[in-house]
C-alpha cells in the first residue's frame, strides 16, 4: 500500500473532531451558512469558525461569500479520496478478521 498524499492525511486529521464531522455532514448536499453550522453542531460561532477553517484548509469544504455570509459546501472529490484511502487501509485487515471469526464459529460448531 502506498503512502497517502499529505492533503489526504490533513483531511483525515480534520475529521478527527466530532464537531467537524457534524459540520461536514450538514454541508454534504447543500450550502449552509457558518452561523447555521455553529448552531447545529452546538459550537460557539468562534469555535465553529476555527473548525471550518481547518476543514477548508484540508480541502474538505468550499466556501462562497454571499454579501455578509460565508456559505460552505462539502468537496465531494476530496471526501471520495479520503474514503478510498480508508477503504484500502481497512480492506485486508477486515477480510482477515472475517476469516478468523468464521474459523472460530466453525470450531465452536464442531
Amino acid at each position: 500500500m502506498s503512502e497517502p498524499a499529505p492533503a489526504v492525511e490533513d483531511a483525515i486529521r480534520a475529521l478527527a473532531h466530532p464537531g467537524r464531522r457534524t459540520m461536514l455532514r450538514l454541508v454534504w448536499e447543500e450550502e449552509r451558512a457558518a452561523s447555521d453550522l455553529a448552531e447545529a453542531a452546538g459550537l460557539s460561532r468562534s469555535a465553529a469558525s476555527q473548525h471550518l477553517k481547518l476543514l477548508r484548509e484540508a480541502g474538505l469544504v468550499h466556501v462562497r461569500v454571499d454579501a455578509t455570509r460565508r456559505l460552505y459546501r462539502a468537496d465531494l472529490e476530496r471526501v471520495a479520496e479520503v474514503a478510498a484511502l480508508l477503504d484500502d487501509f481497512w480492506a485486508t485487515p477486515l477480510e482477515r478478521l472475517k476469516a478468523l471469526a468464521e474459523q472460530r464459529r466453525r470450531r465452536a460448531g464442531s
